[in-house]
């Protein structure tokens, strides 16, 4: 039986004939007599302006891959899927070609599989069918049992002598930085206190030293001078220090223990040290408050381009161990300070926290916002398979297959991916209907369950000529472009960056041109806009020459 892919969409209806221009004269029906004259011929039809034409293509490539990786790996919902009790460990793929009675060719690599008579028709039906998914799950869990709400928020707050400047709230009402800290933290706890009583929460300050107060009920552990540069000496410091009860029984110590502000700026002791505490519960959460740059300590980034360079070097490291082991970590910082996102804003990117600039009225509802995001699944592998002659541009894998190491995930994360043709495969590709693309999730749940989840859909190939403009799904070419253009920029490649923002701003263009522009769309057109204007600028400071 054959199977084809989707039929396109159908043409919109035709417009009405537009009335005979009254200025030519009635031809009539036996034109003989009368030479034909170039304005009695028919106007030329004018181009589809809804429709990719291939000599007028935009820049931008509009095959993107969108995973909503906090639904995929959200094992609480009910999904459609095939469950499995083992993991067919011999072969990782399972979307197949029938070629012989029990041997299957692989649709992404070409390798032939010997099966066995049981597992045949699974592969049959995974054949036929345009979507298949499948969950595999061991018999037994890897790990001990955890229960969901025994994780840890740890918020990681600067009180050096910077938290002292005050902003105006009101006519005569002046508030430090500090003071908005303590007093969003004050409704942070009160929350989770009336929403997750179970939840354990941790306090760790900064300033020229570290404090590790833990939950406030035990004597703080303080760290500095010579320890502030002892990786080691940090981290099993603040591993061995007393675990944290739950908030329901430490509110009280935790709403006392901000003290005064002062000194110096140790921020990147101070996030070792509260990823350290955190590590103790996969899924626990960093949450750090700093409003200045690192001059003290591990992560120093103030001293000369080679220390700048080892302390980027050790944020990236910790970020890594923090993936490691399940602890998400999150940047709040305010409005018109200089803290170096560029260095500390990796953490929260790597590990699958935000970074958020703020002020002081915005802070305790960005703060409560963070702390209620849930860590869904750790230890996340993302592997793409796409059919030969298929590649991921701006991935270092250049061909048919790319792994993504994620880490954390929680419920709102979206990825993006954008795939091409090899030239020298673009006829092959053209006479399919569909051709297969399977995502291979695996992932730790919230339990330490280990889990697999595959996906395959076939898809259907069209050429650029068959693409209706106002159809395309520009929410999700946003959101990559969005990711894309910001990778580039944090890479260095700001003059890319700039040509994929133009290229975008133009097919928003012509979109717009064809039907109104959604809220969703005007948000990322407008991010595109001050995104342009920040990429300029970084382009003009790079030409600026060095003058001694």
């Amino acid at each position: 039986m054959h199977i084809s892919g989707p039929l396109p969409p159908p043409l919109p209806p035709r417009r009405l004939r537009k009335p005979r221009p009254t200025s030519l004269p009635n031809m009539p029906l036996l034109s003989s007599q009368l030479p034909v004259t170039p304005l009695s011929l028919p106007p030329p039809v004018p181009p589809r302006l809804d429709l990719l034409e291939e000599e007028n293509r935009f820049k931008v490539n509009i095959n993107v891959i969108s995973l909503g990786l906090g639904k995929l790996a959200d094992m609480s919902q009910g999904q459609d899927t095939h469950t499995h009790t083992s993991v067919w460990k011999k072969v990782n793929i399972i979307s197949w070609q029938y070629n012989l009675v029990f041997l299957w060719v692989c649709e992404f690599c070409g390798y032939e599989n010997g099966v066995d008579e049981s597992l045949a028709q699974v592969c049959i039906g995974q054949r036929a069918g345009v979507r298949t998914d499948d969950l595999y799950l061991p018999r037994m869990s890897e790990d001990d049992y955890q229960n969901l709400e025994d994780t840890m928020v740890v918020f990681c707050v600067d009180i050096s002598g910077s938290m002292t400047v005050t902003t105006e709230v009101g006519p005569t009402l002046h508030i430090s930085r500090l003071e908005g800290i303590q007093d969003a933290l004050q409704k942070t706890l009160t929350f989770t206190l009336q929403q997750t009583p179970h939840r354990r929460v941790a306090l760790v300050t900064f300033n020229d030293e570290v404090v590790i107060y833990g939950d406030g009920s035990r004597t703080p552990l303080t760290i500095k001078d010579w320890a502030l540069v002892d990786y080691e000496h940090i981290w099993k410091q603040a591993l061995g220090y007393s675990v944290p009860h739950c908030i329901a029984e430490t509110y009280q110590h935790l709403t006392q223990r901000v003290k005064e502000e002062n000194g110096a700026t140790a921020l990147g002791p101070a996030a070792l040290a509260a990823v350290a505490l955190a590590s103790k519960y996969p899924g626990s959460k960093v949450i750090l408050c700093t409003d200045g740059r690192a001059n003290i300590g591990l992560g120093d980034m103030e001293q000369a381009q080679s220390s700048y360079a080892e302390a980027l070097y050790f944020y990236r490291e910790l970020a890594l161990q923090a993936v490691e082991k399940g602890v998400i970590i999150s940047v709040m910082s305010f409005k018109g300070t200089d803290c170096c996102l560029a260095g500390i804003g990796r953490m929260a990117d790597v590990t699958g926290g935000r970074v958020n600039i703020v002020s002081i009225g915005t802070m305790a509802s960005e703060i409560q916002s963070i702390s209620e995001d849930n860590v869904l699944a750790t230890s996340v592998t993302a592997t793409l398979l796409a059919p030969h002659g298929v590649y991921f541009p701006y991935e270092e894998e250049n061909n048919h297959k790319l792994v993504r190491e994620i880490g954390n995930v929680t419920k709102g994360l979206e990825i993006t991916f954008q795939f091409a043709v090899k030239p020298d495969c673009m006829d092959y590709c053209l006479q399919r209907n569909t051709l297969p693309f399977q995502l291979q999730l695996s992932f730790k749940t919230r339990d330490q369950q280990k889990v697999t989840r595959i996906i395959t859909e076939q898809r259907p190939v069209a050429t650029s000529s068959q693409i209706l403009l106002g159809r395309l799904n520009t929410a999700v070419l946003a959101v990559h472009c969005a990711q894309l253009c910001a990778g580039l920029t944090m890479e260095g490649r700001v003059t890319e960056a700039q040509r994929q923002l133009a290229a975008q701003q133009d097919l928003l263009h012509h979109i717009s041109k064809l039907r109104p522009i959604q809220k969703e769309e005007s948000i990322y057109g407008n991010w595109m806009e001050t995104m342009t204007t920040i990429c300029g600028n970084m382009a003009a400071d790079s030409q600026v020459p060095f003058i001694d």
